[in-house]
């Protein structure tokens, strides 16, 4: 496995994969020193990540390789399908998944999602619209979801 550390408006990201796909991108909570030669099994990764922080990418195309259960493969399948600017409930996705039930296994599979961004648990909220639960922290999930909506703050100073 490949690793490589990166900068974000959001924090140190770090990047694991190799040549079966991308198995985890995660932001950290800490300084790192940057990796100076971005592996070449990495550099899509790190470009695609670049374009959507600029606003230049509203959908990833990056062969992935995330590790986890079946059930959790389908959790994460399921989170790509949330488009750039959406959002939708846990209770949503546990109807898309067809078991309501299963609404907190589902959160808690969101929540170990390995592909920070990529994909996009941030897209999920709490059925009342608030901001719940975000490994990242939810500050990060608020600047992400501001980041994608397309009704941008304004300053009026």
């Amino acid at each position: 496995m490949e690793t490589c550390i990166v900068n974000s408006p959001l924090g140190y990201t770090k990047i694991i994969g190799d040549e079966d796909g991308i198995s985890s991108v995660t932001v950290l909570n800490t300084e790192e020193k940057l990796t100076d030669i971005i592996p070449i099994e990495l550099e899509d990764c790190v470009i695609q990540l670049v374009e959507y922080f600029e606003g230049t990418r509203q959908q990833f195309d990056l062969k992935l390789n995330p590790q986890g259960t079946d059930f959790q493969k389908q959790v994460w399948k399921q989170l790509e399908q949330i488009l750039y600017g959406k959002t939708i409930s846990y209770l949503e996705l546990s109807k898309q998944l067809g078991d309501i039930k299963a609404i907190r296994a589902v959160a808690n599979t969101n929540g170990k999602n390995p592909l920070w961004i990529i994909v996009p648990c941030h897209r999920v909220i709490g059925s009342d619209g608030s901001l719940t639960g975000y490994a990242g922290g939810l500050h990060r999930k608020q600047w992400l979801l501001e980041h994608e909506s397309p009704f941008k703050q304004q300053s009026l100073f």
